[in-house]
């Protein structure tokens, strides 16, 4: 579980495609504490490291990961937000991320406003109720509060630490991120669903 408290950034160092899995080998903040087997969110994506040296180390996103996520655009030197799981002991500053990216959204408009950032953007589906008005969402791995919530679209505020110390500083119109929905919303969705059947 991850909190969408993002600690830095590991920059893409290799990829190596093998059958319909791809490889990539990051460079990190953290790198020499890592272990094999221990899970990190890479853009809000849960990813489990297989190979790992002094300076780098490995993970492997399948097929479906590919499919659902900003990760069939990534490219070498690409920066993506890091995050390791949370510690039972932990401070929960964030939300509950489970690091399952439920879908993207492209960025629709930057806007600087006196010292902060107003991203909008357009989700490649409707979110059918699993995003409110001041409510919770994972973007790109980041624990962020929605404003302006639409049926398919919708906008955050960026303060500036958050703008410097993750990969929002490298946005642009069109690009894509990932989303994770809050887990709590989807329960509520699926069981009010399930009420109506």
């Amino acid at each position: 579980m991850f909190t969408g408290i993002v600690e830095g950034l590991a920059q893409v160092e290799k990829m190596e495609r093998e059958g319909t899995n791809m490889s990539i080998w990051f460079s990190g903040p953290f790198t020499s504490e890592l272990k094999i087997d221990q899970s990190v969110a890479h853009n809000g994506v849960c990813l489990t490291i297989d190979r790992l040296n002094e300076s780098e180390y490995r993970v492997t996103a399948i097929k479906e990961t590919i499919d659902k996520t900003n990760f069939g655009q990534l490219e070498m030197g690409a920066k993506v937000n890091v995050e390791r799981c949370m510690k039972a002991d932990g401070r929960f500053d964030g939300h509950v991320v489970q690091g399952h990216v439920d879908g993207t959204a492209t960025v629709k408009s930057i806007k600087a406003e006196d010292g902060s950032w107003f991203y909008t953007f357009e989700l490649t589906k409707p979110h059918e109720g699993l995003m409110v008005e001041k409510g919770s969402a994972c973007l790109n791995g980041t624990s962020l509060t929605l404003v302006n919530v639409l049926d398919q679209s919708f906008s955050v505020a960026i303060i500036p630490y958050t703008y410097q110390f993750t990969n929002f500083h490298e946005l642009k119109v069109g690009d894509v991120i990932n989303v994770e929905f809050d887990i709590l919303g989807k329960y509520v969705v699926a069981a009010t669903q399930r009420m109506k059947q």
